[in-house]
């Protein structure tokens, strides 16, 4: 629990927000099924937060303060298709930087581009993400920045479930992860303000660190 007049970090701040607006929600005792078939007690929506300005206001000044801490080099601002397009242009817009936006795959037309806007060799690239699961998809895209011949500082994203595989994934691609919150800051923020129990908090905490044997407490 939190005690009367704890401040609240930034990354605390943004978890307590995604779980008012239901953007993140956590269901120990009813899991969701994801895409891949995987049992889970968490299901992230950031899309959500785009319906809330207050929310996205905070979301897009934590992003800024992040990157010019995190990435201060940046000359450009991309954004992944679709989840962090929005994000993305209103950060750059916000640091009065060039934005580009990069699909999952080239079209299939035209001029068959992969990226849409225009990145220059050895542009100095930060990829904005909504939500970090594996990292796969947003490692592609880095790569299709790279490809373009962008100088890619790193990724930032909203909230990272902070999956072992994904810090794998990101330490082969010797791509530098930041994010606005956490899987760990969020469920102490659930448990903190009373959104969930100690047995619920032990469950969410052994999906973390196990994502097939989770729900067994023994």
């Amino acid at each position: 629990m939190f005690t009367k007049g704890e401040k609240m970090t930034l990354s605390q701040d943004i978890a307590k927000d995604l779980l008012k607006i239901e953007a993140v929600s956590l269901s120990p005792n009813t899991p969701f099924t994801w895409a891949s078939g995987i049992q889970s007690p968490i299901y992230t929506d950031n899309r959500v937060t785009l319906a809330y300005p207050a929310v996205r206001t905070a979301i897009e000044e934590g992003f800024v303060e992040l990157i010019k801490e995190k990435f201060p080099d940046v000359e450009i601002i991309a954004g992944t298709a679709t989840a962090g397009i929005p994000h993305g242009a209103i950060v750059a817009d916000r640091m009065n930087l060039p934005f580009a936006y990069i699909r999952s795959k080239p079209k299939d037309h035209g001029n068959k581009r992969q990226i849409e806007g225009r990145v220059f060799p050895g542009q100095k690239m930060v990829l904005i993400e909504d939500l970090i699961s594996t990292g796969g998809s947003v490692l592609e895209a880095v790569a299709a920045a790279e490809r373009e011949g962008a100088q890619v500082l790193g990724v930032a994203a909203i909230f990272t479930y902070q999956l072992e595989k994904a810090s794998l994934n990101f330490d082969m691609a010797q791509v530098r992860l930041e994010t606005l919150t956490t899987y760990t800051d969020l469920i102490h923020v659930a448990h903190g303000t009373e959104a969930i129990n100690e047995s619920e908090l032990k469950l969410l905490q052994k999906f973390k660190s196990n994502q097939e044997n989770w729900q067994d407490l023994s």
